[in-house]
Formats: structure tokens, sequence, C-alpha cells
């Protein structure tokens, strides 16, 4: 799918991966509508790129609902999807303090997991009523998930979960709306340059990049965008999670 002239939305578009998104996809000519819970700095960067930005609560199916009408209403039916809202706050099952508050666990799932597939329902329904295009499609979904879901490390495995279920329901979504011509992928960064590492000291986030086999550095959010671009481009790719990740295994800890 050429994505110029074309709706598309990108969730947790503030910062990180999703502004990256965002401004790749403005680039290449479509119209973005920028989705935070961050509405202050999704719209900084909507008025760079063009786009509108969207205050939206992805665990919460009125606000999500609201903002997908907002998006509709200004752009018309999004043909591109992009999810990257989300959280990771490591916890330990069992740490000092006893058991994990369940509540915490809870939390991550909500925004990562129930999160994603909250705008993903709301988007695909405007997708399947779209006419066809050239190739068939009427739109494309991309899903983050994470090496997290293969490689989880201790302290992780909420955010381990909740990355697993995005690579795991890849699959059936795919199959489900392909009779409609959505595709349905997902990818699965390694460790990027994000606001969450970010708060980490120059000495750890060196430490991580050099963890990586190659390149040894941290992932640039624009090279997740780069491949978001391609799989929007490349009409074969569905159905599929794809890690990138410089050939990096994480070890337990």
């Amino acid at each position: 799918m050429d994505v110029k002239g074309h709706a598309a939305i990108v969730t947790g578009a503030a910062s990180g991966l999703g502004a990256a998104t965002a401004r790749a996809l403005a680039e290449k000519g479509a119209k973005v509508a920028l989705l935070d819970l961050n509405a202050e700095d999704a719209g900084k960067i909507a008025d760079e790129i063009g786009g509108i930005a969207i205050g939206c609560d992805v665990t919460s199916a009125e606000s999500a609902e609201e903002a997908v009408q907002a998006a509709h209403e200004k752009h018309g039916p999004a043909r591109i999807l992009v999810s990257c809202a989300g959280i990771a706050p490591p916890k330990r099952i069992v740490g000092r303090d006893g058991a994990q508050p369940l509540e915490a666990f809870a939390a991550i799932i909500n925004v990562n997991l129930i999160g994603t597939f909250n705008v993903m329902r709301l988007v695909a329904a405007d997708m399947t009523a779209l006419d066809p295009l050239e190739t068939g499609e009427r739109g494309v979904i991309i899903n983050t998930a994470s090496i997290a879901a293969m490689d989880g490390q201790i302290g992780q495995a909420a955010y381990a979960a909740s990355k697993g279920g995005i690579a795991s329901m890849t699959l059936p979504a795919a199959r489900e709306l392909a009779r409609s011509g959505v595709r349905v992928l997902a990818i699965a960064p390694g460790i990027f340059g994000t606001p969450m590492l970010f708060g980490l000291s120059e000495e750890v986030q060196k430490a991580l990049g050099e963890s990586v086999p190659f390149p040894s550095r941290l992932g640039d959010p624009a090279e997740y965008a780069a491949l978001a671009l391609h799989m929007i481009d490349n009409v074969m790719l569905n159905g599929e999670v794809v890690r990138l990740d410089g050939a990096l295994r994480m070890a337990p800890q």
C-alpha cells in the first residue's frame, strides 16, 4: 500500500517509536492522527508534521472510541494503524516486600495488551467497511510486541506477558481479517533509544547498546518507523512478528 493520501492512526505518538512513525508516515504523504495520553506533546509533533493530536487513554473503551471517531471525522476512516503505546516498569514477582501487587501486573497488561487490542478492534471495524484498493487491501495494522515476548528477563514477567499476548494475537487477527483485505503484523523491537531508556544513566545506556551483537548500539526509532513503512508497502507481509534487534538475545537479567 502506498501511504500517500491515506489516513493513518499512530498510538503512543507523543514520543519514541510512535513519534518517529508519525513523522515517517507524514513525510510520505499520509494524513496522520497522533493519539496519546500526553496530548500536549503529541500536539507539538502534530504541528510539526501537519497532523492532528488527540488525547487518548488506550485502556478506556470510551476514550479510544472517541479518539478514533475524532480521527475519522478529520481525515476519514484510517487505512493504517500503528500501535506504539506502552509502559515497561520492571517489578519482580516476589520482591523484598513480598508478592508483587496484582494491580501492578494488571496495569501493564491493560496498557500494552488490552490497549493495543482496544484500538485495533475499532480501527479494524472502520477498515473493513472501506472499498478495496487495487491490491485488494483495505488496511494494514501494525502492533508493537518486543523481544521480551521471547526473551523476557527477571523483573519483566508482566511486560513479557503483555508483549507475548500481542505477538500471539497477530496470526489469528490476520487470519480473521484476511477476508476483508486487512493485514495484521507486529514488530518486536530490541533495545531502542526511547524515553523509557533515556531515564537510565549514560553508562547503563552504553552497556545496553554494546550488548547488541551488530550494530552494537541502541536502536534508532527511525529504524522502527522504516520497518513499519516497509510492512505497509509490502502486500505479501501478513500475520508475521518481525524481530528488530540486531541479533540480540537477552540474558536472564
